[in-house]
């Protein structure tokens, strides 16, 4: 199960791709499609939230566009 971090209330848009980045801070790209080269748009900074991430856990915007976080699963059979 997923514990919410923090609130950060981002409204997403389709075509984007949300993520906490290393900072700890929600950003976006634009989501790879057909004929388009990949890594061909940078990422932008939605929201700052300034998270500090721990180890063992999957940091994620859930769909409230809240920060979230789970545990990761390792070693599993």
């Amino acid at each position: 199960m997923a514990e919410k971090v923090a609130k950060a209330g981002v409204s997403k848009e389709t075509g984007y791709l949300y993520f906490v980045d290393k900072n700890g801070d929600v950003s976006r790209a634009k989501m790879s499609r057909g004929g388009r080269a990949k890594g061909s748009m940078g990422t932008e900074k939605v929201k700052s939230v300034g998270v500090s991430k721990e180890a063992g856990y999957l940091y994620f915007v859930d769909k409230q566009g809240d920060v979230s976080r789970a545990v990761m699963a390792r070693g599993r059979r």
